[in-house]
């Protein structure tokens, strides 16, 4: 098979032509003759055949040069004594196989008339050139707002006979850059945010929730961000929204929010709460609304809590768990505002029962070295994901920003899921009873936000 190949069942086919040569330059010209092939149509013509070799003669016995007088010839590796090599040849010269394309001696190829190369425009500078591997568009495409429902295909538009009226200008959050598939987001305006938050607060919670107000120093604003939070969401809702007083040492959040329209506190209802446990639907909601006192608006209910201290042993871990469940009832989100002590059953109960955690400080340093202290607590008890889903809310006792503010929104935002201050507002200032409809509009919309914040996660 001289330059062919062959298979089983099939006929033998042509070799490529380097095949051929390299057979004839090891073989020699041994009886190889060149057979014909059949040019593919795709294939280009072959050069002017070469002249055969010349054929190697028969041999003579002469190896080229005379053997060495004395000593025989070294017998090649490998051979027998009593074996007789085969008498060398002497080497004739051989034709060099021919030429490839490319180098001296093969026929040149038809010259034909060079086409120029269209010129291209000068590329355009392009703000992604470093995100798309360095492609830059012939020409700058047309701004268009279909760009990713296209699939990133670009096709110019066809020049408008007339001129086209003004496109309808773009969303504020999202705008379409000059690239198609790209978005360049804008910041959102106030009206927006202050529309999306509200819009967290009126969705569903799914379950009741309750939000715990904590950190065991006083003075830290614990109170007022309990009324404040259920005064904002309650006016969102409406209703379903209840601030409970669960400070075991003379809480002020009876006084401070509702209209004590009666003096009853959770001494009252932890003493009926087993005829109150056994009503339903309407029947439960009209009794428990004696033991509750309500905010001016109507927006919020208030559990006040006992100024006797001698009753703060009888709100134990049972209890507590008893009432909570009663609340859940009856409303949706569930403001605690708990005590100072860490070590109270009642303190330890609410914490565990919390779907979300909120702690209250001032910037101040034992303010918030106190909050650091007990999200490590918490960290200690096993209630290290609800300190690290908690949110940090800095309440500023004064006008303007004080210094060390900045310091504690970077060291909370460590340690919590988010951070959100309140600002100063002359109102709270007296320490009397909170109107919130009182309050300035810029208090009013970060009271938002901050609610927002904490009831996101639970938002569908």
């Amino acid at each position: 098979m001289d330059g062919s190949e062959t298979g089983w069942g099939r006929p033998a086919e042509p070799a490529p032509r380097w095949r051929a040569l390299l057979d004839r330059a090891r073989l020699g010209a041994r009886g190889a003759e060149q057979v014909p092939t059949e040019r593919r149509p795709d294939e280009e013509l072959p050069p002017p055949p070469e002249p055969p070799l010349p054929r190697r003669g028969a041999g003579s016995g002469y190896a080229g040069r005379a053997p060495a007088v004395g000593q025989p010839a070294e017998r090649p590796y490998g051979t027998e004594p009593g074996y007789r090599a085969e008498a060398s040849y002497r080497v004739e010269p051989q034709r060099p196989a021919q030429a490839y394309r490319g180098q001296s001696g093969y026929p040149a190829e038809p010259t034909y008339p060079a086409v120029p190369e269209p010129r291209r425009p000068e590329p355009v500078e392009s703000r992604y050139t470093l995100l798309d591997n360095g492609y830059r568009h012939a020409t700058p495409p047309v701004e268009s707002r279909y760009a990713l429902l296209d699939n990133g295909g670009y096709q110019p538009p066809a020049p408008p006979a007339a001129p086209a009226p003004p496109a309808p200008p773009a969303p504020p959050s999202a705008t379409v850059a000059g690239r198609p598939g790209r978005i360049e987001w804008r910041p959102q305006s106030a009206e927006s945010e202050l529309e999306r938050a509200a819009g967290v607060l009126r969705r569903e919670l799914g379950t009741p929730r309750v939000v715990a107000f904590a950190n065991p120093k006083g003075g830290v604003h614990k109170t007022t961000a309990t009324v404040l939070a259920a005064a904002t969401v309650g006016s969102v809702r409406g209703r379903g929204v209840l601030a409970w007083d669960d400070n075991e040492l003379r809480g002020t959040l009876g006084l401070r929010a509702g209209s004590a329209r009666h003096a009853r506190t959770i001494r009252h209802l932890v003493a009926d709460l087993v005829q109150i446990e056994i009503r339903e639907g309407a029947d439960l909601l009209e009794i428990l609304d004696d033991y509750l006192r309500h905010a001016s608006d109507g927006s919020y209910d208030v559990l006040a809590g006992e100024e006797s201290p001698r009753f703060a042993q009888r709100l134990d871990q049972f209890t507590v768990k008893r009432v909570l469940e009663l609340l859940r009832r009856t409303h949706d989100v569930i403001c605690v505002d708990t005590g100072n002590n860490v070590e109270s059953p009642n303190w330890r109960t609410v914490m565990q029962a919390a779907d979300q955690l909120v702690v209250t400080t001032v910037p101040r340093e034992d303010a918030a070295f106190s909050a650091d202290w007990m999200l490590d607590l918490l960290h200690e008890e096993g209630m290290g994901e609800l300190a690290d889903n908690a949110v940090t809310l800095i309440s500023c006792p004064t006008p303007g920003r004080l210094p060390l503010q900045d310091d504690l929104e970077r060291h909370f935002a460590t340690r919590t899921r988010a951070v959100a201050v309140v600002p100063y507002d002359p109102a709270l200032e007296t320490g009397s009873s909170i109107e919130y409809h009182q309050l300035q509009a810029e208090t009013r919309q970060a009271w938002l936000r901050a609610a927002s914040a904490m009831l996101e996660p639970f938002a569908r």
